[in-house]
């Protein structure tokens, strides 16, 4: 159930933030602030998970973290009812800007002249994204759903094993966890 539940809440979370990043980043109209984002955004994707997990502990450690402090003295790192939101949190953080360039692709095939049409009729910003933009990428929409859902329990162990601890395997113990520690660590091979 850990791994149906991680692997959905990435599922949809990641699946969802690329495409409205590619439609937020697709208004900005200053071609060199909308390099910049791209760039910021991409950056925590060639980060090592191992590194990703250091930043969560400082960030996330009770009292002293940036982010820590607001929770008191609880840690997030060691709650069983928050692992799994720092996993997918984490995960939608490090791979939205890149899972977003295929949106960007798509999004600079459409032609202009509807962007246009959308303009005479009335259609501000917003509603151009809404009524041109999405359904111009709908397909290529359909196909990286189809693409994610192939790869729905395919949960990353690595940052799972870093992450977790003795208090919240209940809650972030997934199958390649579980086999490893059942199997490699306790010796029970078959």
């Amino acid at each position: 159930t850990n791994t149906v539940r991680i692997s959905l809440w990435t599922l949809v979370m990641g699946f969802i933030f690329p495409i409205i990043l590619a439609l937020l980043i697709n208004q900005i109209g200053s071609k060199k602030i909308k390099g910049f984002v791209q760039t910021v955004t991409y950056m925590p994707h060639f980060i090592s998970v191992v590194v990703i997990v250091s930043m969560l502990n400082i960030f996330l450690s009770p009292g002293s973290g940036i982010l820590g402090r607001f929770f008191g003295d609880e840690s997030l790192m060691g709650s069983t009812s928050a692992i799994t939101a720092v996993y997918w949190i984490s995960e939608v953080w490090q791979h939205v800007g890149w899972n977003s360039i295929i949106y960007f692709a798509a999004i600079s095939a459409v032609d202009p002249s509807l962007y246009e049409a959308a303009l005479m009729d009335g259609a501000g910003r917003f509603k151009q994204a809404i009524h041109v933009t999405l359904p111009a990428i709908l397909p290529t929409v359909a196909i990286m759903l189809i693409m994610a859902i192939g790869s729905l329990l395919s949960v990353g162990y690595e940052k799972i094993i870093l992450l977790y601890n003795g208090s919240t395997y209940e809650t972030a113990d997934v199958i390649s966890t579980y086999v490893y520690r059942k199997g490699i660590q306790g010796a029970d091979y078959s």
